[in-house]
């Protein structure tokens, strides 16, 4: 099997799904739109579309251009029936695809935040794997209306659309399940200032914060990876 993976911001590391990705033998090759190469076209090439995180908004056309066709690359490829995955940036742009509204600002979180399955999420087969409720990282800004005829499969009290499915296999999710304690702590070494702006003090409370939600943040985040995985 083969996945496209479209980076929007560099680094931006596989993490926890990479790993499900290697353990199941998949092949992946990687698209960087943002150095002008061009995307993923012809779904027929690649089993399944990832689409990963950036600090760019959903709406961020001007300095961005390729960010409206990545938006409708990500719901055709969708309804051929693949297995489709918007992490963070990713599932703001799979929103927008869908036509619904992008939210930009209206949605601040940074560090490890519960998260809650919804109904809907208990009973569907990739959300369903990481329990009952789960902390994971999360950083962003920004958020979405949940597109007609989504599902919403997680959510929590800071920013109420967290997950959704749409049709088979068709995921957007908001948090940053891919990224374990070795990414943030990268993250934070590498954007010192930006974390220290979405959350003050974070580096003194880093480690503390990763000792005490990593260990079970990671857990989850693999068993999401896998049962994504496990839709290809």
């Amino acid at each position: 099997m083969r996945v496209a993976v479209v980076e929007n911001i560099k680094p931006s590391p596989l993490g926890l799904l990479g790993q499900a990705l290697d353990e199941a033998g998949i092949e992946v090759e990687v698209f960087r739109p943002r150095d002008g190469c061009p995307l993923p076209t012809n779904p027929a090439i690649h089993d399944a579309l990832i689409v990963l995180g950036g600090e760019q908004s959903a709406l961020d056309d001007a300095l961005h251009p390729y960010l409206p066709a990545l938006s409708r690359l990500m719901r055709v490829w969708g309804e051929t029936g693949r297995a489709v995955l918007g992490i963070c940036l990713g599932a703001q742009l799979l929103a927008r695809g869908y036509g619904a509204e992008n939210r930009l600002g209206a949605a601040k979180e940074f560090g490890w935040r519960q998260i809650r399955p919804t109904g809907d999420g208990r009973a569907d087969p990739v959300l369903s794997a990481a329990g009952a409720e789960f902390p994971i990282f999360q950083w962003h800004s920004d958020t979405f209306v949940l597109p007609d005829g989504a599902k919403l499969l997680a959510t929590n009290a800071d920013v109420a659309n967290q997950a959704f499915r749409l049709g088979r296999a068709t995921y957007g999710i908001q948090f940053h399940f891919e990224a374990g304690r070795d990414i943030v702590a990268e993250w934070t070494e590498q954007f010192a200032e930006a974390t220290e702006q979405m959350r003050p003090g974070w580096g003194a409370i880093h480690t503390a914060e990763a000792a005490r939600h990593g260990p079970r943040a990671e857990a989850a985040g693999l068993a999401l990876a896998r049962a994504w995985i496990a839709q290809i």
